[in-house]
């Protein structure tokens, strides 16, 4: 039974209360309906009032809600002798933790993406076709983006061709062009997957790479064998020259061996 108390600044209203604590007279009510925080004490004309220790439970309810607990898991927290406040506590630092590490994470990708907006632009279509020539299918860009788009290589990608003018584009284009030229001769002259001047036409493809994205041994080794079995990769290629495909599949396992990758059972990484 609550006791009949005078109003001071020890025993407050509803009203008076929920200002002090900075939430709705609508919340004040509906925690002592569900019975999170009932005030103790009554005026003589029976309005509820809030004691200090009702307002210390207030402040404490205030903590864990900010915390993401649930209403009822904080009931369960103050009233619960049993409950272990310090072992929830605990855990949920852990999940603030990582929630804090996941926005941070975000949070960087943005800034790297408004960095690389600000100074850059997307070509068009038909720049992409001037840039790289009339073999050039500007669909290919969507085609990969359905492909690669959740993974962190094309953010990067997007990133740097974000950054780059058109200018920039020519310039890779034109290393892209010559190491063609170059793969292709190769082919034509017999050069052997496995030798120094293969090894040294593999390291300039995966170099050409970081053009969209950082490229390590293990993906060039992945690169290499979608670039011998995926029949659309193997066509642009064996375009060039015919067996290229194949030719190029083996000179970048050469050179992953060389540096301590298995090709064939190389994984994205």
């Amino acid at each position: 039974m609550s006791e009949t108390v005078l109003v001071t600044e020890e025993n407050l209203t509803v009203g008076r209360a929920a200002e002090l604590v900075g939430v709705s007279v609508k919340t004040l009510h509906h925690w002592d309906a569900i019975g999170l925080v009932r005030p103790g004490g009554r005026t003589s004309a029976g309005y509820r009032v809030y004691s200090t220790e009702d307002i210390a439970r207030v402040h404490r309810v205030l903590v864990y809600r900010e915390l993401g607990f649930p209403l009822a898991e904080i009931a369960r927290l103050l009233d619960d002798p049993a409950a272990d406040e310090r072992e929830h506590l605990r855990r949920q630092r852990e999940q603030l933790t990582e929630r804090v590490a996941r926005l941070e994470k975000m949070i960087a990708a943005v800034d790297r993406m408004l960095t690389a907006t600000s100074g850059g632009i997307r070509l068009t279509p038909e720049q992409q076709v001037e840039i790289f020539g009339d073999d050039w299918d500007p669909a290919w860009e969507g085609k990969a983006e359905e492909r690669w788009g959740d993974t962190a290589q094309w953010e990067q990608y997007a990133e740097r061709a974000a950054a780059r003018k058109p200018d920039d584009w020519r310039a890779v284009a034109e290393r892209t062009h010559a190491l063609n030229a170059d793969l292709a001769a190769a082919v034509r002259a017999g050069v052997a997957p496995g030798s120094p001047e293969a090894a040294a036409l593999a390291e300039r493809h995966r170099a050409g790479m970081a053009a969209y994205f950082d490229c390590t041994y293990s993906m060039h080794a992945c690169l290499g064998r979608m670039f011998a079995t995926d029949p659309r990769f193997a066509a642009n290629l064996d375009a060039l020259e015919p067996g290229l495909a194949t030719w190029l599949r083996d000179a970048i396992f050469a050179n992953a061996r060389a540096h301590g990758i298995a090709p064939e059972t190389a994984v994205w990484e």
